[in-house]
């Protein structure tokens, strides 16, 4: 159960805030005080129980702030970086920033993070990162350059795991998204590529995180209104490779897709989430408290008042502006329960806010207690169930998944297997795969109920498969008529047989466009297509045409005239492609990914098979015993290309026939028309 309670703005005093919001609301190293930056030239403290202002500093004109100022919990000092490279420190007394503390940097800097058990760390705009007190010791340093070229970072966030900090840092590039993880015990820099899973592409709007010990969980939500997780191990399997991971869907339609104004998410435990957005598109915004364990939505809260899209928590405090003011909104989280989640518990809540259990999918719901009504019982359960566990023998987690295979619904399945795939990887994990599809296809034949495509998905994109080690997986996808697994099939299996591969040409022909159109298909392939698949056939049949051929030979003398007007006509009568781009995205290219590394393109396969020809040809022409053979071959193409250049002309001829007929549409019952030919 979650409750909003009643809203206060922190003093009436107008911030002076951009069009893009407040830069950041940071916690002071005092309980209930916080600093406030806005996006111009100001930084103020306040203090929340007090609702006033204790102290406000700011740069001077021509200046401005470009990241949160920040709380050096070791010395209680401020920190904030103007202009982008301008680093100042100074305490509650001082009172002109001008007259602080001042070191110049030589990059520039994207924020400064400072929480408790750790010195503030320095994320610069090129992903390098230095501690302050390094930092200060040579302002002038030279700052490498660590994330790649083109990439911008987008959000960042420092934990403390096992006493050390975990920086991570999400940047953007062609719409792609990477994830930066930063061990500073260890000081190894990760790398990963954050892959869609099954959605289309889409833009991230927000991004939250929580951690545990091994894995880094990160939230996002994008402009499909849906919130997605990507597990990222804080330990990374081969540190110098960049890995992949994959995005799973947790919550959907949490908000307006394509939302007009901006939309926020914040991580508030580890059952709640808190969404700022329109519900939907012509609704005013809402904070609301997502349950994403059952997946309910707990509470929400209109702003009649528009919001900057910007969300921020600390303690049991949600910071947002609200209008124009900084606005705070209390709020309460209890332990997560079925009775909760259904809103059956007693709670006393603020009339401005309501509370609606929305269920969207109760398979999540599995291994969750309904509350404790005996909780010594309890606690002597778990004891008992904590003994049992340690006299167990370890059970490999690859076994462990299996078994969970066996039993569990399909959203846990996902989840545990998205945990195993980022663990370590050991020599015979294509086997571990192998048997892991085999699980999933043997659960899918007995229980017909039973289709956990997400997790199919997430297998093949690990590229350690191929039919021979899991034959079944097609013929499933095809009884499903699941064309987007069969895509992905034939994209990454390289020896799948001709009898399968007819059997997906058959089904992708067959299947209606009003089905394709409501399926995911990638269409990298059939991108800028329709123009230039014209131009090169039309290149291809005057080639053809030409090839070897003389017309003064035979004469011939307007075969040249007629060749040229040919791919004309083609072009006139061809002007749009047979199918849907979703069929034809299905038909192009589908067996051409080859296995390797750098596989050959079709170009160089075709320029291979040429030289072949050409020398085996030369080979021919050179011996003496070839001569009779290559003149029979002689007389034999040239005789073919006499026919083929008295067809062409009937060919010409007729085609102007029927342009005279489709002119020609008044025509009675009976006519009868002379046509002369030339």
């Amino acid at each position: 159960m979650a409750a909003l309670e009643v809203e206060f703005t922190l003093s009436s005093v107008v911030l002076g805030a951009g069009p893009d919001g407040l830069l950041g609301v940071e916690h002071s190293d005092k309980t209930d005080q916080f600093l406030v930056t806005d996006s111009g030239r100001t930084v103020i403290l306040y203090k929340l129980s007090d609702q006033k202002t204790l102290g406000s500093w700011s740069v001077k004109q021509g200046q401005t702030i470009t990241c949160p100022a920040v709380c050096n919990f070791q010395t209680g000092e401020y920190i904030v970086v103007h202009d982008s490279k301008v680093l100042r420190i100074w305490n509650s007394e001082d009172v002109n920033l001008d007259k602080v503390f001042k070191a110049t940097l030589l990059a520039e800097v994207y924020r400064i993070h400072s929480i408790q058990g750790t010195e503030p760390l320095v994320l610069f705009k090129e992903g390098a990162v230095r501690g302050l007190e390094a930092l200060l010791a040579e302002p002038q340093q030279k700052i490498e350059t660590v994330i790649a070229n083109e990439e911008v970072i987008k959000w960042t966030k420092l934990f403390i795991v096992f006493r050390h900090p975990v920086l991570i840092f999400i940047t953007e590039k062609h719409g792609n998204y990477f994830a930066y993880v930063q061990t500073f015990h260890s000081r190894v820099l990760s790398k990963y590529t954050l892959l869609l899973g099954q959605e289309e592409k889409v833009v991230i709007q927000s991004f939250t995180a929580s951690v545990d010990r091994k894995f880094i969980s990160l939230m996002s939500l994008s402009s499909d209104g849906c919130i997605y997780e990507t597990l990222i191990p804080i330990r990374p399997t081969d540190p110098e490779k960049n890995q992949r991971v994959v995005r799973s869907l947790l919550l959907k339609a949490v908000v307006c897709g394509n939302a007009r104004n901006g939309v926020a998410l914040t991580v508030l435990d580890q059952d709640h989430v808190a969404v700022l957005g329109s519900p939907l598109p012509a609704s005013k915004e809402c904070l609301s408290i997502w349950n994403i364990k059952f997946q309910t939505l707990q509470t929400s809260k209109e702003l009649p008042q528009g919001t900057s899209g910007q969300l921020w928590y600390y303690g049991e405090n949600l910071f947002m502006l609200h209008g124009k003011f900084l606005t705070v909104i209390p709020y309460k989280c209890e332990v997560s329960s079925l009775a909760g989640a259904l809103g059956k518990l007693k709670h006393s809540q603020d009339p401005g806010t309501h509370v609606t259990p929305h269920f969207v999918n109760w398979e999540t719901s599995q291994g969750c207690g309904l509350g404790c009504q005996n909780s010594e019982q309890s606690r002597r359960i778990l004891r008992r169930r904590k003994v049992e566990v340690n006299l167990q023998p370890e059970v490999p987690p690859s076994k462990q998944l299996l078994l969970t295979i066996k039993k569990d619904s399909e959203k846990h399945i996902e989840v545990e297997l998205r945990k195993f795939l980022a663990m370590q990887q050991t020599p015979d994990f294509h086997a571990i795969i192998g048997d892991i599809v085999t699980g999933l296809l043997e659960r899918c034949k007995a229980e017909p109920s039973f289709y956990p495509r997400n997790c199919l998905i997430q297998l093949i994109q690990t590229h350690v498969l191929s039919y021979s080690l899991c034959p079944g997986l097609m013929e499933v996808a095809l009884q499903k008529t699941d064309v987007q697994l069969l895509q992905l099939c034939l994209q990454q299996f390289p020896d799948i047989p001709e009898s399968v591969t007819c059997t997906c040409l058959k089904l992708f022909l067959s299947i209606g466009d009003d089905c394709l159109q409501e399926t995911d298909v990638n269409m990298e392939s059939v991108s800028d297509y329709s123009g230039t698949a014209q131009e090169e056939k039309m290149e291809e049949q005057t080639k053809i045409l030409q090839n070897g051929f003389n017309p003064k030979e035979d004469n011939c003398s307007n075969c040249d005239q007629e060749l040229n007007e040919k791919p004309q006509d083609t072009t006139k009568e061809t002007t749009s492609c047979p199918v849907i781009p979703k069929r034809a995205a299905l038909l192009e290219n589908a067996t051409m990914t080859l296995p390797g590394i750098r596989p050959p393109t079709l170009n160089q396969i075709m320029d291979w098979i040429c030289l072949l020809l050409d020398a085996n040809f030369t080979v021919v022409v050179m011996i003496p015993e070839a001569k009779r053979l290559l003149i029979n071959l002689y007389k034999f193409v040239k005789s073919q290309i006499s026919v083929y250049s008295e067809l062409n002309k009937i060919e010409v001829s007729f085609r102007e026939l029927q342009k005279l007929n489709q002119e020609k549409n008044n025509r009675g019952l009976y006519s009868i028309e002379v046509l002369e030919l030339f």
